[in-house]
């Protein structure tokens, strides 16, 4: 073996001692942070969970030091309408220069599936957490449904969403004519179809999010199984660059959880993507720090560090113990 190829092993080896160790620092990062997620702009990391009646955001240029962010309610939901009550999963996007964030609620009084809907608020401020926040609607979808996210590839806009369809979920996509109108096009493309989707007495794909590979393929993880359950895992939908993202025919479905509970933390799910200045991928999720905690305020946010293997495909690993295990 060369000098070259032990200097190469030794770097190996110490990015599998450090990737670990910088993600247990912190984890969990808040107390409490149900369906989190990040969004960076300028050297900012922005970051929002589920709080019930309005949306937060914190700022910060380290992640790991999100319980010392500055922190900013920029929406309260109102009294009654459509909007009004269980404001769930919210996600920022910087789309066309300006903010949208879009989320999940129901009209209070009528807090179920057949009321609830996906919204979205517009921000032109270059700061998310200053500016005014403009009311931009309902989403108009085929189905009611939550947990809408938005991303852009190969010149398009798409927006995915987990949608109620009978008695299980599903993850409808459509294309977008802008941040707050979807096309008439909208596609189902992939339901629970495996056991492990299908954990807690529920039939649920939810949570959808995109994420861009390396040698350019299309990924989109999901939550899979009721968020009760610590079955609650993470799924993966892979499509080719080119591929038509409408076609279902286009996505394949892995057969196994990418992500599921081990090390101590339960019910991984509902996660997110970020990058850190060193070029580094990272994993933001919530999870639960005992067993049978069930789907409550205790779900707090996580992140750890991934890599993508020889194919393109991310390499989620399992979850980091938390730093108090």
């Amino acid at each position: 073996m060369t000098r070259l190829d032990l200097k190469k092993q030794a770097f190996a080896l110490a990015l599998t001692l450090t990737a670990p160790a910088l993600a247990q620092a912190g984890n969990p990062l808040l107390p409490s942070g149900p369906d989190p997620w990040v969004a960076q702009k300028d050297g900012f990391y922005y970051y929002t969970n589920t709080l019930g009646d309005r949306i937060d955001l914190w700022k910060t240029t380290d992640m790991r030091k999100l319980s010392q962010a500055m922190r900013v309610t920029v929406w309260r939901a109102p009294v009654s309408g459509p909007h009004s009550f269980s404001i769930w999963a919210p996600e920022l996007h910087f789309l066309d220069g300006k903010w949208y964030l879009y989320y999940s609620a129901s009209e209070r009084g009528h807090d179920d599936d057949a009321h609830r809907h996906v919204f979205v608020l517009e921000n032109p401020s270059s700061d998310p957490t200053e500016g005014t926040w403009v009311d931009k609607g309902m989403l108009k979808t085929g189905y009611n449904g939550i947990d809408g996210t938005v991303f852009d590839h190969g010149g398009k806009r798409y927006f995915v969403y987990s949608a109620y369809v009978g008695d299980h979920s599903d993850l409808v996509i459509a294309p977008m004519t802008n941040p707050w109108t979807l096309s008439d096009k909208q596609v189902d493309i992939a339901a629970p179809t495996y056991e492990w989707e299908m954990q807690g007495g529920r039939k649920i794909l939810e949570g959808p999010e995109f994420l861009a590979g390396p040698s350019g393929k299309v990924f989109l993880t999901y939550s899979a199984s009721a968020c009760w359950s610590d079955g609650y895992s993470l799924g993966l939908l892979t499509a080719d660059a080119k591929a038509d993202l409408t076609d279902p025919a286009s996505w394949k479905k892995s057969p196994t959880p990418v992500f599921a509970s081990a090390n101590g933390v339960y019910a991984p799910g509902h996660n997110g993507f970020f990058q850190t200045p060193d070029g580094r991928h990272w994993l933001i999720y919530h999870a639960n720090g005992g067993p049978d905690w069930k789907c409550t305020k205790r779900r707090a946010p996580r992140i750890q560090p991934f890599d993508f293997g020889p194919d393109g495909t991310p390499r989620f690993g399992a979850p980091v113990p938390d730093a108090k295990n």
